[in-house]
């Protein structure tokens, strides 16, 4: 079955600041680096549980996309009721531990 893959606002604004950080360093080129980072998000319609759960929520999952030194942390729940997955915030790996209220899921 296909989940819908939807990235909340919070998760939005986040890669949105990662492409514009990623392109003005020039590596890798930022369009290359963004279409492969969007291929990822949208293979979780399919295999959305292949990912580990979290520690910091066992509600969450994460998928790690990307070389070093750009390794970034997806994380997304999955609601099996409405057949979706919802990216609520995209980090890079070396920052702290993730928050759950971090995620502003709601705005």
């Amino acid at each position: 079955m296909a989940y819908l893959v939807r990235t909340m606002p919070r998760a939005e604004r986040d890669l949105e600041a990662i492409f514009l950080y990623i392109q003005a360093e020039s590596t890798p080129p930022a369009d290359k680096w963004f279409r492969g980072l969007v291929e990822a998000l949208e293979s979780l319609a399919h295999h959305s549980q292949r990912n580990p759960i979290i520690a910091e929520d066992r509600t969450l999952r994460h998928l790690l996309y990307g070389n070093k030194p750009h390794i970034y942390r997806v994380i997304y729940s999955i609601d099996v009721s409405n057949a979706e997955v919802n990216v609520v915030h995209v980090r890079h790996r070396a920052r702290n531990t993730f928050e759950p209220f971090d995620s502003d899921q709601q705005t």
